[in-house]
């Protein structure tokens, strides 16, 4: 069985620190951190391209598991080779927050460094791979070859409230490559993102198209965009932001789009 392998892995490794986002795989990951009785930390990086939301959630459900937890802030904004926003971007990214965890790791006698990539991570776009090789983090998932469906339906059988939570990658993902990332932008994006949740849609994403916003909603919640007092509220919404144009994506939600 795949989970004994993973926990064979883990207990080889002693103690480690682990980089928790709070999502399906690093919360199914440090659950099995914490069946396997290793010495270790969870900790989360905070900067502006993470939701307020994220964050409570992480904490919350670190705490839920009896983790030991730490919030770190991180700063990657302040690097122009992130900020401009380049088809590496998501490397700086992953260097900040590895260099840090690297740290923290020798400072307090931890062996390892811990991602939650997953075997299916190998098929997409993912120049934090490189920062994650830079800083010889491990990554338990992809070593038992444990896919995406795979953690899902196990994190549904133990009982994990993540099981069928959605993707949330960082909120520099909702800029294409070339647009530059601002505090501001990424502020904007967020309350956009949060207000079309709070009409009730479920995957969902606001790209920041420099003053156009592009909404991304799954195909099947297309049509709400048809109801006057929907769209006109989204409208208004969007405008009263920053956006000087709102658009619909007709093709629908699909993580990674921008990758393509």
């Amino acid at each position: 069985m795949k989970y004994q392998k993973l926990l064979s892995i883990l207990r080889e490794m002693e103690s480690a620190v682990l980089a928790f986002s709070g999502g399906v795989d690093s919360t199914f990951l440090l659950k099995a951190v914490m069946d396997s009785g290793i010495s270790a930390l969870a900790v989360t990086s905070y900067s502006e391209t993470m939701p307020g939301a994220e964050l409570d959630n992480a904490v919350a459900i670190a705490k839920s598991l009896g983790a030991a937890h730490k919030v770190i802030p991180t700063d990657e904004l302040s690097n122009p080779l992130f900020a401009c926003n380049p088809r590496d971007r998501c490397f700086h990214c992953k260097d900040e927050l590895f260099s840090k965890l690297a740290a923290i790791a020798r400072d307090e006698g931890y062996r390892f460094v811990l991602d939650g990539s997953n075997y299916d991570d190998l098929s997409d776009w993912r120049p934090g791979r490189q920062a994650a090789a830079k800083y010889g983090v491990r990554s338990p998932l992809l070593e038992t070859g444990l896919t995406k469906d795979e953690i899902r339906g196990l994190s549904r059988d133990m009982g994990l409230p993540t099981w069928s939570k959605p993707a949330s990658p960082c909120l520099s993902s909702r800029f294409p490559y070339g647009v530059q990332i601002t505090k501001e932008a990424l502020k904007r994006v967020e309350l956009a993102e949060a207000f079309l949740r709070g009409l009730g849609f479920g995957d969902l994403r606001v790209r920041n198209h420099n003053d156009m916003a592009k909404i991304e909603v799954g195909a099947k919640e297309l049509s709400r965009f048809f109801e006057n007092e929907t769209r006109n509220a989204v409208v208004q919404r969007l405008k009263d932001l920053g956006f000087k144009c709102v658009s619909i994506d007709l093709e629908g939600f699909r993580s990674g789009k921008l990758n393509e």
